[in-house]
């Protein structure tokens, strides 16, 4: 038996802002979600970017070197943003959170970077896997404040890290072992922020087919007073019978609707 993930993803403005600055992935080996940030629309071109430059690992099995290729591709995201803002002053600012998985037979591969999230969803517990890069999580950690308080923080969306062209870029490297019936949410803080666990981790496992939940997850957003863009991917480990069925990877958001024409060489 070999191993597959069904998958779908969906991205909204919201009810505040009036562009989508996140963009979102999802193929048979890769999951992305990236959160922009900067003026200008310049929020939509970096999380754009990011996302068409990680793309390309979905063309082929990365093998054993899944860290190595999450590692250079962002690298080259963040490279191809520092050559932009360069070029264009009114891109200076502008960055991206980025958080995607990048799967090789039972393995994912986790490369994180900002306030974006992924969780896994594995009998019944759901469970955090990144570790927000934010002003207010370093505080929880350093045990001044409760996460409870974390929550209400007046500088709770001030991030602390983001691939923005710095070449001292901050990257959360992680392999994981799966197995068939987890469930991987991968979401923007447009979807954290406004929903509690508890209710992600009830819809999660209450709506089986993907495409359902992300529809209820984004609307659940939306019934929060849908203070920014919310984006959310949805992916289902499952056991196939012989080699996996071709499925037509999905892009949402910035990207989709074509803040960057063509991805960076």
């Amino acid at each position: 038996m070999a191993l597959a993930i069904r998958y779908a993803a969906r991205s909204d403005t919201g009810l505040i802002r009036s562009a989508n600055e996140d963009s979102g992935y999802a193929g048979p080996r890769l999951l992305v979600v990236a959160d922009g940030v900067g003026g200008h629309a310049a929020g939509e071109v970096a999380s754009s970017v990011a996302v068409a430059s990680l793309s390309v690992l979905d063309e082929d099995s990365p093998g054993g070197d899944l860290l190595q290729r999450l590692s250079s591709a962002v690298g080259t995201a963040n490279n191809h943003l520092r050559d932009m803002v360069a070029g264009d002053p009114d891109l200076k600012g502008m960055g991206t959170t980025l958080t995607a998985l990048l799967r090789a037979g039972s393995r994912f591969g986790l490369v994180h970077v900002g306030d974006s999230r992924c969780y896994l969803l594995r009998d019944g517990r759901l469970q955090q896997i990144t570790h927000d890069h934010t002003f207010v999580q370093t505080l929880v950690d350093e045990g001044r404040i409760t996460a409870a308080e974390a929550d209400n923080h007046p500088q709770r969306n001030l991030i602390t890290n983001s691939l923005d062209g710095r070449e001292d870029i901050d990257l959360d490297l992680s392999v994981r072992e799966t197995r068939p019936g987890d469930r991987y949410l991968l979401c923007s803080d447009g979807l954290s922020g406004v929903v509690s666990e508890d209710t992600l981790r009830d819809t999660l496992a209450e709506e089986a087919d993907p495409d359902v939940a992300c529809e209820r997850l984004v609307e659940l957003a939306l019934k929060g007073g849908g203070p920014d863009n919310v984006t959310a991917i949805v992916a289902d480990v499952v056991e196939v019978e012989t080699k996996p069925p071709s499925a037509v990877p999905v892009t949402v958001g910035a990207v989709a609707d074509g803040a960057v024409q063509s991805s960076p060489s």
